[in-house]
């Protein structure tokens, strides 16, 4: 073979192994070629590597991302036990497991919401597109129970910005059921989500769900020991930058103005009126914590070094909430007054 026909066939080899699949070959080689659990998932990896797909909302890395198909149609809890992996899946299995890697790798729709099913605190939430996956390092702390930072355990709890619930029902399961939680939510669509995993953990008379503009609709006096706030924080860079995969997750769940802080402000100013004398402010601002510290250099946020990774979960007491309110009130007025 001349050197010429030899650089011909690796270029032709090149352009076959650049060449994305189309959901028609994709979904012949899941149902008709393949027979394992293993099969799949290796398959799959290759798929969402050609087509360089985004992961970020429960797994970092394409394996997990497609094991969590796979288990998700078998009915299957994380972790995979690894003889599962030798398993043989049904033509049907395969036949769903296609139809959702399509519309994953195609779409650029997150896993959660085609298996309606996410992990927070190694508990099984129900998602859909009206609420934003969960995901927030707050879990760290719930599993801790909050030490070193709170000295007792609470016995009412906020949870602003519930989403799915998942935070507020952590923390009722976590603290054994034995504390009042409020979830509070300015979308309905979000409070009928937050419903349905309440009334599936039996919830009902531990987590009550309810409808506010942050505090503005709560009842003047309310106190809690801990208000646990994972408030819209995507700044206006990002959110015009993220991936494609975060358009599917609700506006009102991401942006919140150009810094970003736009609802934590509002929070940082009220939340001293709903606290008791030795409660405390939790709240994440992610990758907008730069933002806030430059918003308020003298505050004296203390951020959690978070063991598992994320970024921008700040801790304040009432004291200090009390102390710096002026600022914080004058933040948030700035705020109402821009809309």
């Amino acid at each position: 073979m001349s050197k010429l026909q030899n650089n011909q066939e690796i270029a032709q080899i090149h352009a076959m192994l650049d060449e994305l699949p189309s959901a028609t070959q994709i979904t012949d080689s899941i149902v008709n070629e393949l027979s394992t659990v293993q099969d799949v998932v290796r398959y799959l990896v290759s798929v969402f590597s050609c087509h360089n797909i985004f992961v970020g909302h429960g797994t970092d890395n394409y394996w997990d991302e497609a094991l969590e198909i796979v288990q998700a149609v078998m009915h299957l809890q994380p972790p995979c036990d690894d003889s599962t992996l030798n398993s043989k899946l049904t033509k049907l299995e395969r036949q769903i497991i296609a139809k959702i890697a399509c519309q994953r790798i195609i779409e650029r729709i997150p896993t959660p919401y085609l298996t309606h099913r996410a992990f927070f605190c190694g508990k099984e939430f129900y998602v859909d597109d009206r609420v934003i996956i969960p995901r927030s390092p707050i879990a760290e702390l719930i599993e801790n129970g909050f030490d070193p930072y709170i000295d007792k355990r609470p016995d009412r709890v906020l949870d602003m910005c519930t989403g799915s619930g998942c935070i507020a029902i952590a923390i009722a399961q976590h603290f054994d059921c034995d504390v009042e939680v409020d979830a509070v939510d300015i979308s309905d669509e979000a409070l009928d989500v937050a419903n349905i995993n309440i009334e599936g953990y039996g919830l009902e008379n531990v987590v009550t769900p309810i409808k506010s503009d942050l505090f503005n609709d709560l009842p003047k006096g309310d106190k809690y020991d801990l208000i646990v706030a994972n408030p819209p924080y995507v700044d206006s860079y990002d959110l015009a930058t993220m991936p494609t995969e975060f358009d599917k997750e609700p506006d009102l769940a991401l942006g919140s103005g150009d810094d970003g802080l736009d609802c934590a402000k509002r929070i940082l100013a009220d939340a001293v009126n709903y606290l008791n004398e030795d409660g405390i402010l939790i709240m994440e601002v992610g990758n907008s914590e730069e933002h806030l510290v430059d918003l308020f250099p003298t505050v004296p946020f203390h951020f959690v070094d978070l063991k598992r990774g994320g970024t921008g979960v700040f801790i304040l007491s009432v004291e200090q909430l009390r102390a710096y309110h002026e600022k914080f009130q004058k933040a948030a007025d700035e705020v109402l007054n821009a809309k």
